[in-house]
């Protein structure tokens, strides 16, 4: 039997997973799961005022990537990672401006396929919003 190849849509859905994870331990289950299937992820908590976090927010999804072998240190993969990233944050952004967010960053990469997912809260004190922001690019 012959594994299917991750597509655009594989790679965006993993991103999705890791960032909607709710524990270091499910983090870890969804990444073995996706490396079963030629994807490979990675993940960080973040949070912080948003208005002075969106350069570090894409910071953290280049280094995160590096640091799990996602991408090398060639400029077009850092720039594919933080131009995907970059689109997430900026999805979020009318929420989020001058509020603080909290939640999580899941990047995954299949072949020329990298996708970034911030899944935040967004509030003051006890009134959170909850959202969702996706980016890929093609390496």
């Amino acid at each position: 039997m012959t594994q299917k190849v991750p597509d655009s849509r594989d790679v965006a859905r993993a991103a999705i997973m890791l960032a909607l994870s709710t524990s270091r331990e499910d983090e870890a289950a969804h990444k073995q799961q996706l490396a079963g299937s030629h994807i490979r992820s990675a993940a960080s908590d973040f949070g912080g005022d948003f208005s002075g976090s969106v350069m570090k927010i894409i910071e953290r999804a280049v280094v995160i990537a590096k640091r799990e072998g996602l991408i090398s240190d060639k400029a077009h993969e850092e720039g594919a990672v933080a131009g995907a990233a970059h689109d997430a944050v900026i999805q979020l952004a009318d929420k989020a401006l001058g509020l603080n967010v909290g939640g999580k960053i899941g990047v995954a990469r299949a072949d020329g396929h990298v996708a970034v997912a911030i899944f935040f809260t967004v509030g003051l004190v006890h009134l959170n919003e909850v959202c969702v922001g996706l980016g890929h690019r093609a390496v």
